[in-house]
């Protein structure tokens, strides 16, 4: 399983989320230390991808 590496800093990365999920709120990518297991888990029920999808995809962002 890969591990979420934010590249720049989170504010710029989640509003290129929520550019890409216009569903995705504050609320579901509110990121707290040592907890991005369940930040990914509410993505997930909005965006319907696997964790290892969304771990790329933000990764890649």
């Amino acid at each position: 399983m890969d591990r979420l590496q934010i590249k720049g800093t989170w504010n710029e990365t989640k509003g290129k989320m929520k550019k890409a999920y216009a569903d995705l709120t504050d609320d579901d990518l509110l990121r707290e230390e040592g907890k991005d297991d369940v930040m990914l888990g509410r993505i997930q029920k909005k965006t319907g991808k696997s964790r290892d999808e969304l771990v790329k995809w933000i990764n890649d962002l």
